[in-house]
This record gives C-alpha cells, sequence and structure tokens, in this order.
C-alpha cells in the first residue's frame, strides 16, 4: 500500500484512510462477484472503486487491466485508488475552506465524486452520506497512522537496509521513524 502511494505520489495516509472507510463490506472475491450479480453497478476490490471512475483512471493512466480485475487483486486495487486520488489532487483548487483539510477533501472527491469534491472545497456543505463519510475519515486517522507506522517498522525489522528509506504517513521520504501527525480532529 505504502509503495503504491509513493509511486503515485500520494499521501500513505490518505490511501490507508479510504481504504479503511470501504472496507465495510466483504472483499473476497467470491462475494465480490455475488454482490455483482445481486447489484451490477457495485464496486469492486478493497477500495470499492465504481466502474466510472475505474474507466476513467484506466484512460488516463494507460492500464491494461479490466475493472473486474479490482476484485481479484488487492494490490491492482489500491493502485488504481491511490491514481484516482492522484488525478483528484490535480483538480482541487488550490485555495479552499479551512473547514477541511486537502486530504478530506480528496477523501470526500473519492467518495461522491470530483464535481462534489470541488463544491466542499467552495464551501457548499456535505450531505448526510457524505458528512458521515468524512466523520469516518476523520475518526480513522489515528488508526491509519498507527497502522502504517507499524508497516514501518515491521519493514524496518525486516531489511534495515531498505533503500527507499521510511515514509512519513504524508508521503515524504524520510530516513529514521515515521513522522506521525498528532492532529487530533
Amino acid at each position: 500500500m505504502m509503495r503504491s502511494a509513493e509511486e503515485v505520489g500520494v499521501s500513505p495516509r490518505l490511501v490507508m484512510g479510504v481504504l479503511y472507510n470501504e472496507a465495510y463490506k466483504p472483499h473476497h472475491p467470491l462475494l465480490k462477484r455475488l454482490w455483482q450479480w445481486w447489484k451490477p453497478e457495485a464496486s469492486f476490490g478493497v477500495a470499492n472503486m465504481h466502474q466510472a471512475a475505474f474507466e476513467q483512471v484506466r484512460r488516463r493512466h494507460g492500464l491494461s487491466e479490466r475493472w473486474q480485475d479490482l476484485r481479484d487483486d488487492p494490490a491492482f486495487a489500491i493502485r488504481a485508488a491511490a491514481l484516482h486520488l492522484k488525478d483528484l489532487d490535480g483538480r482541487l483548487p488550490a485555495g479552499h475552506v479551512r473547514r477541511y483539510t486537502r486530504d478530506e477533501l480528496l477523501a470526500l472527491g473519492y467518495n461522491a465524486g470530483e464535481r462534489n469534491m470541488r463544491a466542499f472545497a467552495r464551501g457548499v456543505p456535505p450531505g448526510p452520506m457524505a458528512w458521515s463519510y468524512l466523520r469516518r475519515f476523520r475518526a480513522g486517522r489515528r488508526r491509519a497512522a498507527e497502522a502504517l507506522a507499524g508497516c514501518v517498522q515491521a519493514c524496518a525489522a525486516i531489511s534495515p537496509k531498505a533503500s527507499h528509506g521510511s515514509v512519513d504517513l504524508d508521503h515524504h521520504l524520510v530516513h529514521g521513524a515515521a513522522q506521525v501527525d498528532q492532529r487530533d480532529d
């Protein structure tokens, strides 16, 4: 997960926060197939990406995989989510209302779409579903940071001479321990 975020240039904590928010349903490939049979427009993969969002990412980044591949390949699903978040970041205005961080707006964009993300950035209040997503994203910040810090420590224990150093949780390469944003939301 951290490698996908690093390669794409987005915050690992943002990606992990979105993954935690999207973990509300089982991600077993067989269950995904059954879910799609019942609800053909269902989202796929561990990041619950909808087909329209995936097709935009596929075209923009020249991916050869299909949307259905998200359900069977968690690493690919995470990479596609990171690419989508990076694309949303490129469309988010530099200036936005102060009540949201950039990562919060990107998470809202992942959930509610680019147009809504831009509206939230201008100050339009989120509806009940987007507000619920934002509350869960905020609540999961510390959990995501702790999980990523554990990953960095585990990687360092396995390979103390890792060439990439460790990653701070807002996607900057550093050497030594991961830096955790202690901001409470």
